[in-house]
């Protein structure tokens, strides 16, 4: 099926179309919309068309006049949809070698995203155009496993001699070789013999070895086919525990690591990495043009609709009103005719999204991954030493919040318990009263926090929450749909105690219509905790994607309460890949599609936490800390409760989202004593 979004224009005459582009330039000015208007809805191949017959009508060169007529970005890009794809990208990294600099970027995103085809047309291209050797350019622009990776992901022509003959990365097993070395299988070979193999290989390479084999992740990324690889890294997650982005990013550094996710990510799903490239290209202050023309040109013909629906679907966005929102003029409408559509107004949904969004997911639930936080059990602990401790920190004039930080982050809370009681036994004194008064502000409420029992502090959080004017209703949603059965029964036991109230009845009364039943329902505590069950499942997703049913007893809402607030998560991660099989919908898209308000809040915060509750709280502390200001409340809560949870698991999910480390956000964003406090809790630089 053809995903591009331009098409062969009907009805094409090159001559007439030279003739109009002809008179929109003479004369004084240019008509750059009949220009744009024409070039936007010509397939490449008519284009290159209309050059040759432009040539012979007019004996001038097309692609010079237009440089001539147009100016800047808009002459870039049409310039740049003049030239066949291979030329195109030719001259992108003739542009990104030359001169002073490299623009490394470049290079990785053309040689990490073609397939073997359009390698070896770029190759030729590139000799025609220059009149040079493409490999030959690189090694001289580039430098160490960066330039091995770059020039194997070059070989992939078994009938060019001496392929990778300045360097090839040697196994470390014997293995029948069928194709040259540093050549990459086609998309239809899996070797299912070398699957687990491959797997332990990198895994050998290294996770467990005392620095990285790099040969061995670039003779396996490198060759490997895309197919074999995606189900290598499905085993490589089953046997480490992590995705296979993770181990790169703790093995590999600089440039090198950044080809090898590009390779990964690309192998995962090319329109994603290019919805990725091209969010990136324009979020933020500034507009990166050259990588928004390179890649709106070279994936009109290939995969715009796909990177369109994976942009949608992983940005809350259409392409096209970011890219209105970020260009202007005959740039922007450019643009947006080569975009093709707006999909917020349309509200398609296509298979090739549902599938991303079915894999973003799924890495979190085909292995067991083990949660770990970040604080420990102190070894050799001393309840009676510590108390001692935190009572010097506090007596006499000022107070050393150094001390009282190093003892009560490095402790877990069981730990903290203890000091509390002994506290009490040697000094007569309430170390809660003594913290409170000692410290202020944002240290003083992390603090607290802290020497509270984590049923006792989400009692605390929900209390907090419900009273007064106002309801915070993104903290309820928070905590009642991330906890399980278990810590549900001890927050309702920890606020009878300390409130004399029934959680259930303050959130009957704070809050209104299906939000009120959902919290109530979630407050019980009774989610099944047992296996899937597929039949079910099958049923369930058919309820879910059901949107005819007219009566009023079995509304949506209902309808997704009795079912993602009742059944184990195992349970629903299987309704939901019935529902994706059904609808070719992932859920997250139906509930925000079908539901408003905080109904359609709690129920993708449920979704978020079935299918990955670190990369949810991940995104919680993100948005807590981007842009102007902090919310330190939020901050200060999901710190806490994490700690001793799947903290270090959030860390994973953090910089796999974003890019950049929590511990390094945190530090960026907060000061003082608060800083010190919440990277302790942190555990480390990721």
């Amino acid at each position: 099926v053809y995903r591009g979004s331009v098409k062969d224009f009907q009805g094409f005459n090159a001559n007439q179309d030279a003739e109009a582009l002809y008179n929109a330039m003479k004369g004084f000015g240019s008509d750059k919309e009949a220009i744009l208007d024409l070039i936007t809805s010509r397939s490449n191949k008519q284009r290159v068309e209309i050059c040759q017959a432009y040539k012979s009508l007019y004996g001038k060169d097309l692609i010079a006049d237009l440089k001539y007529e147009l100016t800047g970005k808009f002459e870039r890009l049409i310039v740049s949809l003049m030239r066949p794809p291979a030329y195109s990208d030719a001259k992108e990294i003739k542009d990104a070698i030359g001169g002073i600099g490299t623009d490394e970027k470049c290079l990785i995103e053309i040689l990490a995203s073609r397939t073997n085809q359009e390698i070896r047309d770029l190759v030729a291209a590139y000799k025609d155009a220059y009149e040079r050797d493409l490999e030959a350019d690189i090694v001289g622009d580039t430098s160490g496993h960066f330039k091995k990776m770059l020039v194997v992901l070059l070989q992939v022509c078994p009938s060019v001699q001496g392929l990778c003959r300045w360097w090839v990365p040697v196994p470390r097993r014997a293995e029948p070789i069928s194709v040259p070395q540093g050549t990459r299988e086609e998309d239809d070979v899996v070797s299912e013999d070398l699957v687990e193999q491959d797997a332990k290989d990198l895994l050998e390479a290294g996770e467990l070895k005392w620095g990285t084999d790099e040969a061995q992740f670039i003779y396996i990324l490198g060759r490997r086919s895309k197919q074999h690889l995606r189900l290598v890294f499905d085993e490589y997650l089953k046997i480490s525990g992590k995705p296979i982005e993770r181990s790169i990013r703790g093995e590999l550094s600089g440039d090198f690591e950044k080809l090898m996710l590009a390779v990964v990510k690309c192998v995962r799903s090319t329109a994603e990495y290019f919805a990725e490239r091209l969010y990136k290209a324009m979020k933020g202050l500034g507009t990166r043009d050259n990588t928004l023309i390179r890649i709106m040109v070279s994936r009109s013909e290939i995969d715009m609709l796909d990177i369109r629906e994976v942009f949608r679907t992983k940005y809350e966005k259409s392409l096209y009103n970011m890219i209105k929102e970020d260009t202007s003029g005959e740039y922007k409408k450019a643009l947006l005719k080569l975009c093709g559509g707006d999909d917020d107004a349309a509200g398609e949904f296509f298979p090739e999204a549902a599938q991303v969004a079915y894999r973003m997911w799924e890495l979190s639930a085909v292995a067991k991954v083990e949660l770990r936080g970040t604080v420990q059990p102190t070894e050799s602990f001393n309840d009676d030493g510590d108390a001692q401790v935190l009572r010097k920190a506090m007596k006499g004039l000022g107070t050393d919040e150094g001390a009282i930080i190093e003892v009560l982050t490095q402790r877990s809370n069981a730990q903290r318990q203890q000091i509390l009681k002994a506290y009490k036994a040697h000094y007569g004194r309430d170390l809660m009263a003594d913290l409170k008064s000692e410290l202020s502000g944002s240290l003083a409420k992390l603090i607290l926090g802290l020497m509270l029992t984590p049923a006792q502090y989400d009692a605390k959080q929900l209390r907090k929450a419900v009273e007064g004017a106002g309801t915070d209703e993104s903290v309820l949603i928070e905590i009642m749909a991330t906890r399980n059965n278990q810590e549900i029964a001890a927050i309702n036991e920890a606020y009878q105690e300390a409130y004399h109230k029934r959680l259930e009845d303050d959130l009957s009364s704070d809050t209104s219509g299906h939000f009120k039943r959902i919290l109530v329902s979630l407050a019980l505590g009774n989610r099944d905790e047992g296996p899937e069950n597929l039949t079910q499942a099958h049923e369930d997703a058919k309820k879910l994607a059901d949107v005819s049913s007219n009566d009023s007893s079995d509304s949506l809402e209902t309808r997704f309460l009795s079912i993602l607030c009742t059944r184990s998560y195992p349970h629903l991660r299987r309704v939901f890949q019935e529902f994706i099989k059904m609808t070719n919908h992932d859920v997250e898209h139906a509930i925000r599609k079908r539901m408003s308000g905080d109904v359609r809040d709690a129920f993708l915060a449920i979704v978020r936490s079935v299918k990955n509750k670190p990369a949810f709280f991940a995104d919680k502390l993100y948005k807590s800390m981007k842009g102007a200001g902090t919310d330190e409340r939020t901050l200060t809560r999901i710190m806490i409760s994490r700690s001793e949870i799947d903290l270090f698991n959030i860390r994973g999910e953090f910089i796999d989202l974003f890019d950049k480390s929590l511990y390094h956000m945190i530090e960026k964003d907060t000061s003082g004593d608060y800083r010190k406090a919440l990277l302790a809790l942190c555990g480390g630089e990721d």
